[in-house]
């Protein structure tokens, strides 16, 4: 049963990539898509899998206040959540070694508070205990990334494309993860233990597919890691590869002491493993790679200890994505009024957008599709809003030519005087736009006062820092 499942929610704290988006007021857990936290999206999709006793991790005293405070005025009698506070900086790894006293559950589901997707974590809990794997990651197919439709002249700019962030290898059945190569190493030369290769016979390479970073771990491999690798900071980078390359790594119990077969990237394989080896690939019927790893040779009587690494496959049709920096949270809240509307939940008026019943719309002022407006907003006369998304209590005055390509977001209580044109850009909380201010593809932070005639361009404008 997924239930006995324990669950860990990595929820981040204020991370550099999003900065000026995230702030101490606002971390990355509650960065608005579609106008509430990313964070909510994770956390339904749980309580839809019948998941609902949380701990949610955040890196940083304030944040993890301010995310614990959100969370209990929201979900009150709905999930039993409690959040722990991790040192800023530590990593997933370093959130999950912080906090492993708290695991105790046989196996642990970790998943990343910045997940917005439809596909439901029971389904890759239920695949772990499948396969019986040390570690079951879930992929999907890559998200496209960029503007549907853009204000520049450029013709690249008008094309959604998929990026490339993992290199993934697979056995033929589609179950086992056999290399796994993200960030830096996509670049490099694909190196795979010896043994794999004999084993499986053969290995299908993707680069379409993502590591959402929804694992299932066994939580007696995930500590031993943690422990005995006190320098990996990373689930992606480093726990989840090293689990992959020495999956086949046999430790074999010769006279109590464990005897390594590893050489380096390349593995060596015994004489007695090879000649087993060959006979599994030749044979017409293949069963699982791992199967062979089980047995020792017959003179050893040694006892073999395997672990598998799993995956679970997202359909083509399930939505998924990251909200891992600038471009993603324009993209996300792009979806998510568009083609993923489904995310939301809620219904859309037959003008295919969203109005908030106390928002107020001027004179010949017009919302176009694919559009949200929060709660209590106020748009004056002639104003146009195209395929973006508008907070609560936001301020918008007369003939504004607000957001006319997509990927606009003005999150909540935002003034935006008269003659104002904005493109691409994303307006954070409290800001201020005086009169005649044009804004192109531009990121403006917390509180920020664009003056009065100003032009700019791929600009992010924030206060200073103290």
């Amino acid at each position: 049963m997924i239930m006995d499942f324990q669950v860990v929610v990595l929820a981040g704290g204020t991370s550099k990539k999003l900065v000026p988006l995230v702030s101490e007021e606002v971390p990355k857990a509650l960065l608005p898509v579609a106008n509430r936290p990313v964070l909510s999206y994770v956390l339904e999709l749980l309580e839809r899998s019948n998941l609902k006793d949380l701990i949610v991790v955040v890196e940083g005293v304030g944040a993890a206040r301010r995310v614990g405070g959100w969370i209990s005025g929201a979900y009150v009698d709905r999930l039993h959540v409690e959040v722990a506070a991790v040192p800023e900086d530590v990593g997933t790894a370093g959130a999950l070694r912080a906090i492993a006293h708290h695991l105790t559950a046989n196996d642990i589901l970790v998943v990343s508070g910045d997940l917005v997707c439809d596909v439901l974590p029971g389904a890759v809990a239920a695949a772990h205990r499948r396969y019986d794997a040390a570690v079951t990651t879930m992929l999907c197919s890559l998200p496209v990334s960029g503007p549907l439709e853009s204000g520049s002249s450029s013709g690249k700019d008008k094309t959604k494309k998929p990026g490339c962030c993992n290199i993934i290898g697979l056995d033929p059945t589609k179950q086992f993860l056999l290399y796994i190569a993200t960030g830096p190493e996509i670049e490099r030369d694909i190196r795979v233990q010896k043994s794999i290769l004999r084993a499986v016979g053969q290995m299908e390479i993707r680069a379409d597919l993502m590591d959402a970073h929804l694992y299932a771990f066994k939580r007696a491999v995930l500590q031993e890691v943690l422990e005995q690798k006190d320098t990996f900071q990373s689930l992606q980078q480093d726990v989840l590869p090293y689990l992959v390359r020495s999956q086949l790594r046999s430790e074999v119990l010769l006279n109590g002491a464990p005897h390594s077969e590893e050489n380096g990237h390349d593995k060596v394989v015994p004489r007695d493993n090879q000649v087993m080896l060959s006979q599994l690939v030749a044979k017409k019927t293949t069963p699982s790679f791992h199967e062979l790893h089980v047995m020792a040779p017959e003179r050893s009587g040694a006892v073999r200890r395997t672990h598998k690494c799993c995956v679970y496959i997202a359909s083509q049709d399930k939505y998924c994505a990251r909200l891992n920096s600038i471009q993603a949270f324009s993209d996300i809240n792009r979806d998510v009024i568009g083609d993923a509307s489904r995310l939301l939940g809620y219904s859309f008026s037959a003008q295919n957008n969203i109005i908030h019943p106390s928002a107020e719309l001027g004179s010949k002022t017009t919302v176009g599709q694919n559009c949200m407006l929060g709660e209590g907003s106020q748009l004056g006369d002639k104003c146009s809003v195209k395929r973006s998304v508008i907070g609560r209590h936001c301020r918008i005055g007369s003939n504004v030519k607000a957001f006319e390509v997509v990927n606009s977001v003005v999150m909540n209580h935002v003034t935006i005087a008269d003659g104002c044109s904005i493109q691409g850009s994303v307006i954070c909380s409290n800001a201020q736009l005086q009169e005649r201010a044009v804004l192109k593809d531009c990121q403006v932070g917390a509180g920020f006062v664009v003056t009065s005639g100003s032009e700019y361009k791929g600009e992010f404008l924030a206060k200073k820092e103290r």
